[in-house]
């Protein structure tokens, strides 16, 4: 069998250190009380939008089976984070948006957010911090 090298690449920086920062960021989430941020179903708060997302769609932008997100979606639901209600353009569809207990939470993540990146500015200093943000926005904005 041939054995393929192992490289170093930016990639890997990129993912290790996105990794850290949802670690961190879902770490402080659940020992604030919002448990839900945790696994699977917290993957979908940010895909949902503060103006909601039909079910269809999110199953779509979420990579999952529509079943997968129904499953998910109850138990938000049942936690008061998110309502399904038919969506006003078709019926047939459902509209998840957030409860004002869900966006309650969205905005104590706000904090939790700064507070971390605060940490980073601490740690790197401003003008790195900044170079590392214009960097990545680069990076983001390239098209492939």
């Amino acid at each position: 069998m041939t054995k393929i090298p192992l490289i170093d690449h930016i990639g890997w920086d990129l993912w290790r250190a996105a990794d850290a920062w949802k670690a961190l960021f879902t770490t402080r989430m659940v020992q604030e009380g919002y448990p839900w941020f945790a696994g699977a179903r917290g993957s979908l708060v940010p895909l949902i939008g503060r103006a909601g997302i039909s079910q269809n769609d999110l199953a779509k932008k979420a990579g999952m089976t529509k079943q997968a997100i129904q499953q998910h979606l109850d138990t938000l639901e049942a936690d008061g984070i998110i309502t399904r209600k038919a969506d006003q353009k078709d019926a047939r569809r459902k509209h998840v948006a957030f409860t004002e207990e869900g966006l309650q939470a969205l905005a104590h993540a706000n904090t939790v957010k700064e507070a971390i990146e605060a940490t980073y500015q601490e740690q790197l200093g401003t003008d790195t911090l900044e170079t590392l943000r214009s960097a990545l926005a680069k990076i983001a904005d390239t098209k492939a």
